[in-house]
């Protein structure tokens, strides 16, 4: 199958940088184009034509996927700190915990300002940096050839990352010994273009004289009852001004402009449109993403409003520590069909938005951060807001567990 090598056609390239790490001559590099996604690059003087960068490419060579079989968990994390730094139910953390127990190294995407980039750990002490969702494609740099050498050494390598990066990593291992690597993949809904928040920092650093610092996408605050509110996340901005002042932006999940924009598909990643991982066969062993549809088919499961997880494990290993970790967490089993329903990330991928050219040439253009909003993003609607302010999923669930009084789930 024809690349991205051979035509240059975007959709054929995830960007997952297995071509880059795979070339022992360092012919290939990572460059952005006018949208800012980043595209591999030949210098044909250093290209010996050993044809490894087609050979671990996942779209001219898909890794196995696995689709049957599924086992399906519902549920969130006893620690309530580790709940409450996560984006959902801290599945993830758990585990991490049960997996690495000895020898082991953890892989994950970590971020300061607008910079978000793959690392590790040795210990799980550690994992907050790799906690909470990014929404921004994470630079690769060595961590597959990493992931090789601690294979290699006899280590136990757990790797976390969007489901393209899962299947780059496995196109680079090809034969080397997968037996102590766990595979753990977010459920991935399309990454937006990075162009979009340097114009929110422009903004901010118009306003302020300050870049960003940090970006929190799903912050979860507090409510005056002191419990943590999933359901009205906010995206928590912290900026360094001068004489280390900080300026902390909230924006309600429901108000903010990103979350418009991104869901109308405006500004994601071509081959996102053409995604070939959204799909039921996936390659990870565990799938992790939100518990949508908690409060329709398993609000037993929506505890006190701060988060669950949902965890797909796809192979044998995957369930294996999945089960072993849910002696960490509050939860049950799931009907992985009905799960399913409320995953569109896991049945198909992002519909092609037929105004998202213009949206990119207005991004591209010197129109400001604030026309941008003013002229693409929607404000919410009156029936949303009924939605989630005066009758959302907390009053929901509240109802089902006045009327389901002896068989609420109680937390142990």
């Amino acid at each position: 199958m024809a690349g991205y090598f051979l035509d240059k056609v975007k959709e054929k390239c995830y960007g997952c940088e297995a071509c880059i790490q795979i070339c022992p001559r360092d012919a290939l590099s990572m460059k952005e184009d006018d949208e800012s996604f980043r595209y591999p690059l030949l210098d044909e003087s250093l290209c010996i034509g050993c044809n490894l960068c087609h050979k671990v490419c996942p779209y001219e060579n898909m890794p196995e996927r696995h689709g049957s079989d599924k086992y399906a968990f519902g549920g969130y994390i006893k620690d309530e700190q580790i709940k409450f730094e996560s984006t959902s139910g801290g599945a993830f953390s758990a585990i991490v915990d049960t997996f690495c127990d000895e020898n082991y190294v953890i892989f994950g995407a970590e971020s300061k300002g607008l910079l978000v980039w793959h690392s590790y750990i040795t210990d799980k002490k550690d994992l907050a940096k790799f906690r909470k969702s990014k929404y921004s494609q994470s630079k690769m740099g060595k961590s597959y050839q990493q992931v090789k050498e601690f294979l290699n050494d006899g280590k136990k390598v757990l790797f976390s990352g969007t489901p393209c990066q899962i299947a780059g990593l496995k196109a680079f291992l090809r034969n080397v010994n997968q037996d102590h690597l766990l595979t753990v993949e977010v459920i991935c809904e399309g990454v937006p273009s990075p162009l979009y928040v340097r114009k929110y920092e422009q903004s901010l650093k118009k306003k302020f004289g300050a870049v960003i610092q940090s970006i929190d996408y799903r912050y979860k605050g507090c409510s005056l009852l002191g419990n943590h509110k999933w359901d009205f996340e906010i995206m928590r901005t912290t900026n360094m001004m001068k004489n280390n002042e900080r300026k902390i932006i909230e924006k309600d999940r429901w108000f903010n402009p990103f979350w418009s924009v991104w869901l109308k598909h405006l500004m994601s990643r071509p081959s996102c449109y053409e995604c070939p991982f959204a799909t039921t066969e996936r390659v990870a062993d565990i799938s992790l993403g939100d518990l949508w549809g908690v409060h329709l088919y398993c609000p037993e499961l929506y505890g006190k409003n701060g988060g669950a997880s949902l965890a797909v494990a796809n192979t044998d290993k995957g369930k294996k520590i999945l089960q072993a970790s849910e002696s960490k967490m509050y939860g049950h089993e799931l009907r992985f069909e009905e799960a399913l329903k409320y995953q569109s990330p896991m049945r198909k991928h992002i519909d092609t938005n037929p105004d998202r050219k213009r949206f990119m040439q207005d991004l591209k253009s010197l129109m400001t951060y604030e026309d941008i909003n003013q002229k693409w993003a929607d404000k919410p609607s009156m029936r949303l807001l009924w939605q989630k302010y005066i009758w959302g999923n907390r009053q929901k669930v509240w109802l089902w567990n006045l009327t389901h009084r002896n068989k609420k789930w109680e937390d142990k």
